[in-house]
């Protein structure tokens, strides 16, 4: 990716996931991108699913209850490099929109618990994506490791549609030029994010 791209998706980035602090000891978390994993999966021709992902993301989570990840458009994945492409400039048109986001926040006492165990919770996200924004209630499994570290993943995966960010038009070029005779506008996301502490 172009350093001038990069600079852009770095500063549009807000984020998704998961903050949470103590009253009686708070921390900050940087994202670990090599541990971490944003998947979504693509409905075509009505019965063929294939599982796609984001190589890179940035985040954090703040001592103040707040999360940010960006998510670099670009490095979307498919494992088909024409499709690559295609998603890059005809879905997402990343040359004017480079980076997603999602941001969430929790209760104080989340991460308590969640040093003892894994715990679920719902929690509200903030999706800026394609010059839109969208709210969804997300079903989140919350730990802390030994190791200091938070993880946040689904429980279940968030059903995104592509018309909540003006992408239908995109996905309809997706269409047509692949020769398909469908592809679902309603995506299944999932993510498992580890944080490390800072």
């Amino acid at each position: 990716m172009k350093t001038t791209a990069h600079n852009r998706w770095l500063t549009a980035c807000l984020g998704v996931a998961l903050a949470v602090f103590t009253g009686a000891a708070s921390a900050e978390w940087e994202l670990d991108g090599d541990r971490s994993r944003l998947s979504f999966i693509s409905v075509k021709n009505a019965s063929v699913g294939e599982a796609h992902t984001f190589k890179t993301l940035e985040g954090s989570v703040s001592d103040d209850g707040s999360a940010k990840v960006g998510i670099d458009l670009d490095s979307v994945e498919t494992a088909i490099p024409i499709r690559n492409e295609r998603m890059r400039e005809m879905l997402f048109e990343t040359a004017s929109f480079p980076a997603a986001s999602i941001t969430a926040s929790v209760d104080p006492a989340v991460i308590e618990k969640a040093r003892k165990g894994p715990i679920e919770v719902t929690l509200p996200l903030t999706v800026e994506l394609h010059g839109s924004s969208a709210s969804y209630d997300a079903a989140m499994l919350v730990s802390v490791a030994e190791d200091g570290s938070l993880h946040v993943a689904t429980r279940e995966p968030i059903v995104v549609d592509a018309g909540d960010f003006a992408l239908g038009a995109g996905v309809t070029a997706l269409k047509e030029v692949a020769g398909l005779t469908s592809i679902s506008t309603s995506v299944p996301v999932s993510a498992y994010l580890v944080f490390d502490p800072g």
